[in-house]
Formats: structure tokens, C-alpha cells, sequence
């Protein structure tokens, strides 16, 4: 038998849309399998703009790849005519001498960031949208800024279409099998055969990848927007995106796009989702009490009640870094997942990374230290081959 195409994509959203643009521009057959639409703010890719920092707190390893995303970001924008990427500024705002702060300079002093360390007194008076404390301080990234989300996959998922990838919309992904001759997906009661497959399903990875379900958990993320007492302030002209870890809150926010209302919001996930197909959108109101505080102690120029909210979900891994390569019990199928809620801005550089190991069964990235095999040593051969002939049953 035949193939559909060369390679599948199950999920055409932050990671499988850019896998499916760098598969297509290398004129590689694919076909994409999006559930929704691509674009969609059902998972983790909503709430209209994502940080994108380069002086990366998490891990200085991050930086090489964010470097490339924004080199690649660059060139989406302009194959899509399309701006997605606002270079605007990122202030880290943490304690002197602090652990946030000393990480953050880490990747500056590594990588040759261009930066600006204000005191606290310079940070008040540039910024007095945010209340300073003594013996806090500021970095100011001037390599950083946000971009948006939504128009970001969707303006991908167009730039692979161009070029001759095929999405199937609104088509579900029941269940994958690993054949001797082909891996196959099962869609909408059709089957769709191919060589390779990149699987990056989001919160729903865990349901067709059984022997990754003790790797992820799916967090609920809520967004919330607050009303500006003058919007004017609060413009990306004026006011950089920021994370700040002080006064016991780990908060991040983001310049007004609407010009009334501020988009804060906490920096870890708010629950967990037993069941991403029946998320509750419904917040209850005891858990903003942390964030209102958080609005109120240290930006006194919006009012401390959130005006919108806008829930979301993500997969978190148990080191918060994500899983990026191929599964170790069938290197055809490359495994795109936990980005543990700060993956977006890097979404170009793993989608290069997917197609990589796709066409070319390895990567020249620097990805080597997100590969899932740190996960699955106590996987047995048999929970293998049990998983095996139960997917192909």
C-alpha cells in the first residue's frame, strides 16, 4: 500500500503549524490534523498576546533557540504580510540579589543580551506603572517583547497550505497505530497512512500517546484583564512586557491592545484538568483573590477588579522543560509536548527541530536537552510492546 503523504501532523496548533510550514518549504508532502481550526484559543495558544523573552530565566540553554524563533518569526511575517512579533522591551523586576534576577542575568552574561539594570529608584521613575520597593530592581531585556498568539498559528498553518501541506479541520484524531510498514492515524473513521509522524496535540498528547501519560499534566491557566485609569500609560511604546517575581507574587504582564484594559496574569497554573474536552471555563471567584492582590499591592494605575477573563490549559512536565524528539519505542513518530506554559516564543524553532527529525532522523539544534527519552526509563519492554499492539489492535 501507499502513503497519504510523507509525513502527518496531529494538532495544527502553536508547534504542529510551524512543523507543517517548515515540512512544506522543504517540499515535503504533509498532511495536518486540527480538531478545531487553526488559531483556535480552546488550549493554550489564546488570550491574544505571549510573552516572548530572550534573557530566559528558565534556562540559559533556551536562549540559542529563541534567537532562531525570532529570526524565524521575522520570516513568517513576512511570508504572511502579517505582524506578529512587537519588539517592545521585557522587564524582570525581582529582588536584589535574588535568585530571579541573578537567572536572569545568567542568560544576559552568556549570551551577550542587549540590557539595561535599573535600580529601584530609576525603575520608579521611568516606570511608575509599577510600584518598587527598596532593595528591588530591574533588568530591562531589550531584545524581548510579546506576540499574537492566535493570528501566529493561523498565519503558519497558512504558510504551509501555500506551499501544498493539507489540513483537515474539525477532524478528531481517535487513535494512532504503529504498523510494521507505516504509522497510521485514524481520523473521522478514515485511515491515513504515513511514513512519519510529528504528534503535537497539546493537552490531548497524553490521550493518544498512552506512554507518555504519566509525563504531562494539564493545567488550567487563566488570563485576566484589568481596566487602566489612564490607557495612555499603558501602551507597548511606553510599557515593556514584564515578569516579577517580589512581594511573594509571580505575576507577568502585558501592554494594552485595546486601549482600556491590561492583560496580568499569575505565572503558574491555577488547577488541574482531569479531562481536556470538558474544560470549565467557569472560574470561580475565590481564585483571583491571589492575582487581585497581586493588581492592587503593585500596579496602582489599574483598578484591582479583572473586567475579562479568558481560561486556557497547557501541559506541564515534572521539570517544567518540555519533551521535544522521538518516541524511544518508534523513532518514526517525533513528539512535540509539556511545554509547561512558556513554550510559544520558541514555537518556530521546534517546529524546524519536528521537520528535522522527520526528513532527516535528527537535528543540528541545540535541543538535545528536551529529548523524551529523559522520561521513559521506567518503561518497560513489555509496557512497549503492550502499548504497541494495543494502539494497532
Amino acid at each position: 500500500m501507499g502513503f497519504d503523504a510523507e509525513v502527518g501532523v496531529v494538532g495544527v496548533g502553536t508547534m504542529g503549524s510551524q512543523a507543517l510550514w517548515q515540512l512544506a518549504q522543504r517540499g515535503v508532502s504533509a498532511i495536518g490534523f486540527e480538531q478545531f481550526a487553526p488559531g483556535h484559543d480552546r488550549a493554550g495558544a489564546g488570550g491574544e498576546s505571549r510573552l516572548f523573552r530572550t534573557a530566559y530565566f528558565e534556562s540559559s540553554r533556551y536562549v540559542p533557540l529563541l534567537r532562531l524563533s525570532k529570526l524565524l518569526w521575522r520570516r513568517l511575517e513576512a511570508a504572511t504580510e502579517t505582524s506578529l512579533l512587537h519588539v517592545n522591551g521585557a522587564l524582570m523586576i525581582g529582588e536584589e540579589g535574588g535568585d530571579f534576577l541573578a537567572r536572569v542575568q545568567r542568560s544576559i552574561d552568556e549570551h551577550g543580551i542587549d540590557h539595561e539594570v535599573l535600580d529601584a529608584q530609576e525603575m520608579q521613575r521611568r516606570y511608575p506603572q509599577h510600584r518598587i520597593s527598596a532593595g528591588q530592581a530591574a533588568i530591562l531585556d531589550r531584545e524581548s517583547g510579546f506576540l499574537r498568539p492566535e493570528l501566529a498559528v493561523a498565519s503558519a498553518a497558512r504558510a504551509g497550505e501555500s506551499l501544498g501541506a493539507r489540513i483537515r479541520r474539525r477532524s478528531r484524531v481517535d487513535e494512532i497505530r504503529f504498523e510494521d510498514d507505516a504509522v497510521t492515524v485514524l481520523a473521522d473513521g478514515e485511515l491515513f497512512r504515513f511514513r512519519r509522524l510529528i504528534v503535537a496535540a497539546g493537552a490531548w498528547t497524553s490521550q493518544l500517546l498512552l506512554g507518555l501519560a504519566p509525563l504531562t499534566e494539564v493545567v488550567r491557566i487563566a488570563m485576566t484583564w484589568w481596566q487602566a485609569k489612564q490607557p495612555a500609560a499603558y501602551t507597548e511604546d511606553v510599557f515593556p512586557v514584564f515578569a516579577r517575581v517580589t512581594d511573594g507574587y509571580d505575576i507577568s504582564g502585558w501592554p494594552s491592545l485595546d486601549a482600556a484594559t491590561v492583560k496580568v496574569g499569575l505565572n503558574n497554573g491555577w488547577d488541574r484538568v482531569g479531562d481536556p474536552d470538558a474544560l470549565d471555563r467557569t472560574v470561580p471567584d475565590a481564585l483571583f483573590e491571589e492575582i487581585r492582590n497581586a493588581v492592587g499591592e503593585l500596579m496602582p494605575g489599574l483598578i484591582p477588579e479583572p473586567v475579562r477573563i479568558g481560561v486556557y490549559m497547557d501541559g506541564y512536565t515534572a521539570d517544567h522543560d518540555p519533551y521535544v524528539g522521538p518516541l524511544q519505542w518508534d523513532p518514526r513518530v517525533t513528539v512535540l509536548g509539556g511545554f509547561s506554559g512558556h513554550g510559544f516564543k520558541m514555537a518556530p524553532a521546534i517546529g524546524l527541530a519536528a521537520a528535522d527529525y522527520a526528513t532527516e532522523n535528527g537535528t543540528e539544534l541545540p535541543i538535545g536537552f528536551l529529548h523524551p527519552n529523559r522520561f521513559v526509563t521506567n518503561v518497560t519492554a513489555a509496557d512497549r510492546m503492550r502499548f504497541r499492539r494495543t494502539a494497532a489492535a
